[in-house]
């Protein structure tokens, strides 16, 4: 690599970073729960200590999740905690910087997915207009905007995906055998060069680590490589480079699985596997249905047009036919489609089902439609020299703005109001008089997991509870206890009144009486009932007021979330005695 192509790569990581940057701290939104629960917390716990009131959900309790993944934001907490105590900031401040940390680690993983994506373009197309659509497409794409910066499984997952798909020895495996003979210096380079075939195995097994299904892109790409499978030309392997893969991807496996092993047994006291335990949770016993169903076409009539946006007419024509120029081109395109297939297929057959599931696709995505995009927008110029001119703008513009729309309504506005209720009762607390702070209790009645909970809230001394939703792990799949079975915060929706008088309010677990109550502004009318007409409530001697609420978007899928977000503050009433 030039001097040139160096100093070009690191000023286009610096532009991609502090894109992402930006990106990172203009997502004020709320997306799902996995983001805090399946990262932020263990994290949490990890850099602060078992009292520190992080929430450990049962995938944690069951070892269902790999360590790996919280030990790089527990890093980043630490750094910002030992970092804040030698600036002369306020303890407001230094709060504010730590619960801030894994978005800026997740803007790095971020930054560094983009650029390889880009990084990998640039190695299969000779044409640079095609790889800077590449680029142009991923850092113009809504959900990449909306999704890359979460502190996701599924975000660390591609960025070590894409990285694993640039550093892989596509002309070894796929090539063609002539183009070899006739150029030496493109043989036995994995002979020559190990050391991109190594970190490409090592970030791809720490992906299937994380996200065990991330095995089938592995596993369909292999399969092609060596059964030649719809590919072109004699294959370039030989008994000498099979013998280098095998021989690697034992060494760098084996150095994968026990970084893997070690630090679970780190982390949870004891030898575990996880990715066995996903497996055996969410296959054998059933239990990721418990979460959803949803049909078997989501992915291709959901999935992928939520990923693609509006490149998703570019990406159609490329996964049918790829737009290529040589047969090696062909074949590694070929490759990549195939792998598309065969994961989409696949997940398809598992009941429950999610856009980020096949996250990892989406850079795929985006290099397949590069030179179909660049094609349709662009002219090419005369000399190479000369940048190419834009052509149909109006459909460019419209193409961006779409992205633009969307990634700005849920980057800002959809579901904002979890953000905003934590960092508002994290405050209110921080201003609490020290004396009165132990008696601050918030009880959170809504649909578990409906915000961040101590990676947002920060202080360990502040009481809170959240209904839970735990799944019926002691029942067994497609019996009559399974399906009926209701968790928590379904009791409370299926009957309010009853399950606070019965449940929360009552026997030796009952619940103190709350300083606020927060939840979503349709529980209101039950609070009051509860509160002032039954004598559960009334034996509280206490009702409710707002004290504050914030807009939520215009819409939510689930009739539970609808509404503003309120915070209700309990305040004394005269007692009164049942006759």
């Amino acid at each position: 690599m030039s001097v040139t192509s160096i100093k070009k790569s690191f000023v286009f990581l610096r532009a991609i970073i502090i894109i992402r940057l930006i990106n990172a701290f203009w997502v004020t939104t709320f997306f799902q729960p996995d983001e805090y629960f399946q990262a932020l917390e263990p994290a949490w716990e990890l850099a602060f200590g078992a009292r520190s009131g992080a929430w450990l959900t049962w995938e944690w309790r069951h070892q269902l999740r790999s360590s790996l993944h919280p030990v790089v934001f527990s890093a980043a907490y630490l750094v910002a905690d030992h970092g804040t105590r030698y600036l002369p900031i306020g303890s407001t401040a230094k709060t504010a910087v730590i619960v801030a940390a894994p978005r800026f680690v997740q803007a790095i993983i971020a930054a560094l997915g983009d650029f390889f994506t880009w990084k990998l373009a640039m190695k299969i197309y000779p044409n640079s207009n095609d790889s800077s659509f590449a680029l142009f497409l991923q850092l113009f794409s809504a959900w990449q905007w909306y999704c890359s910066i979460r502190t996701f499984s599924n975000s660390l997952e591609t960025t070590l995906t894409i990285t694993a798909l640039y550093y892989f020895p596509w002309r070894d495996l796929l090539g063609v055998a002539r183009t070899i003979k006739e150029n030496p210096k493109m043989a036995n380079s994995i002979h020559q060069r190990p050391g991109a075939l190594r970190l490409s195995i090592i970030c791809a097994a720490f992906a299937v680590l994380l996200r065990p299904t991330n095995m089938l892109i592995w596993l369909a790409i292999i399969l092609v490589s060596f059964t030649r499978l719809c590919l072109k030309g004699p294959s370039p392997l030989s008994q000498a480079k099979v013998i280098v893969l095998f021989r690697e991807a034992i060494l760098c496996g084996t150095v994968a699985l026990g970084v893997s092993l070690i630090s679970d047994r780190l982390y949870f006291g004891f030898w575990t596997f996880p990715p066995y335990n996903w497996l055996y949770f969410n296959i054998s016993k059933s239990l990721a249905v418990f979460y959803g169903r949803n049909p078997w076409h989501y992915y291709i009539l959901q999935g992928i047009p939520l990923l693609s946006t509006t490149s998703l007419p570019f990406v159609l024509m490329a996964l049918y036919k790829p737009s290529t120029s040589t047969e090696e081109q062909y074949n590694i395109l070929r490759t990549m489609t195939l792998a598309v297939g065969i994961t989409i297929t696949a997940l398809s057959l598992i009941s429950h089902k999610e856009v980020r599931f096949i996250y990892p696709l989406l850079p795929i995505f985006n290099i397949l439609a590069a030179p179909l995009a660049a094609r349709f927008f662009t002219i090419p110029p005369p000399t190479t020299s000369q940048p190419p001119r834009l052509k149909k703008k109006m459909w460019l513009y419209l193409a961006v703005g779409i992205n633009v729309l969307v990634a700005g309504y849920l980057s800002l506005i959809h579901q904002r109001a979890p953000l905003e209720m934590v960092s508002h009762l994290r405050k209110s607390y921080q201003d609490f008089p020290a004396a009165q702070k132990d008696d601050l209790y918030v009880l959170f009645l809504m649909p578990c997991h409906s915000t961040p909970w101590r990676s947002h809230l920060a202080h360990d001394s502040m009481n809170a509870y959240a209904l839970t939703c735990e799944p019926p792990l002691h029942t067994a799949p497609n019996t009559p206890e399974r399906e009926l079975y209701r968790d928590e915060a379904d009791r409370f929706y299926d009957d309010p009144i009853k399950f606070l008088s019965t449940e929360l309010f009552a026997g030796e677990g009952r619940s103190p009486v709350p300083s606020y109550i927060a939840g979503f502004e349709g529980i209101e009318p039950w609070l009051h009932e509860f509160f002032e007409s039954t004598s559960t409530g009334r034996n509280l001697g206490v009702t409710v007021k707002p004290v504050w609420s914030a807009f939520n978007g215009f819409f939510n899928e689930d009739w539970r979330r609808a509404g503003r977000m309120v915070i209700w503050e309990t305040v004394p009433v005269e007692r009164h005695t049942d006759l």
